[in-house]
């Protein structure tokens, strides 16, 4: 059977993992897809913890290995860092993390990189995808939007890769996910313009995870401090979700926006599973 390119971390052997993970609830999986490790945590895992907390399956993935964060280790070294860092946050969720395993600064959008995206969704079929912005700080975030929101709809496409697919014993997703971006890093975008979100998700009770969650990559305060001068790399991401949260009165948010063009579900199902923890802005 062919790999998708995608791998747990530590290159365990996943597809018996992937099959055992889509029985694991009925309400559905729920997937963050990010350029590199500690995207997520810094973005959304108060909302990962929340749906968590619902009941859903959530599991992490990126498509950079980490490779280049660090001003003192090798490429391969700390790829491997990052990579237990990585796979520490998502168990706090009961989850898995899975890597792509292009390096840092490298990522591409290619055909081998769509279709390993698209195969992977296939094998985790997801109900809700959430990923990074499609206009941020560096193309790595970028074009990792750009991945993730065209193998949700390729992957619903029976002859999309078909021979790799039938390969692979695979059937094309059983819908189109619930897709979100989250927040540019600082809310601005490569012009230093503000990325206005439409969606606030009120975090307060998913802090303690998320901040438990950011504190596995240890490897990063170092990397931070150095490259980019941030010595307060929990406190930065506190900071931040408190700016966000005062902008419609919460404590701590995250926001986002939903992906609503042709094809894509228009229902906005954070708002459906919390409630009021969610406030919407057009």
């Amino acid at each position: 059977m062919p790999s998708t390119g995608f791998h747990q971390a530590r290159l365990r052997v996943i597809i018996p993992h992937l099959e055992e993970e889509k029985t694991m609830t009925d309400k559905g999986i729920v997937l963050a897809v990010a350029a590199h490790p500690d995207d997520i945590e810094f973005c959304c895992a108060g909302t990962l913890a929340l749906l968590h907390g619902e009941g859903y399956a959530v599991h992490l993935a990126t498509i950079g290995n980490g490779s280049g964060g660090s001003m003192t280790m090798g490429p391969e070294e700390i790829a491997r860092v990052r990579a237990g860092e990585a796979e520490r946050a998502a168990s706090i969720l009961d989850g898995t993390y899975y890597c792509l395993g292009r390096n840092d600064l490298e990522i591409t959008f290619d055909l081998p990189t769509r279709r390993d995206m698209a195969m992977f969704l296939r094998r985790l079929d997801p109900l809700i995808i959430f990923t990074s912005s499609p206009e941020d700080y560096m193309p790595d975030h970028e074009i990792t939007s750009a991945i993730v929101h065209d193998a949700a709809f390729n992957a619903t496409c029976p002859n999309y890769d078909a021979a790799a697919r039938e390969l692979a014993g695979l059937k094309q997703t059983s819908r189109v996910p619930y897709l979100y971006y989250m927040d540019a890093m600082e809310g601005l975008d490569k012009f230093g313009r503000k990325v206005r979100p439409s969606i606030y998700v009120d975090v307060e009770e998913g802090m303690d995870t998320k901040t438990r969650m950011l504190a596995c990559h240890d490897s990063q305060r170092q990397w931070l401090r150095e490259q980019h001068g941030m010595d307060h790399y929990i406190e930065t991401m506190k900071s931040w979700t408190r700016s966000r949260g005062s902008e419609v009165g919460f404590s701590s948010a995250e926001a986002f926006r939903q992906h609503l063009g042709h094809a894509f579900p228009k229902e906005n199902i954070l708002e459906k599973i919390l409630g009021k923890k969610v406030i919407c802005h057009s």
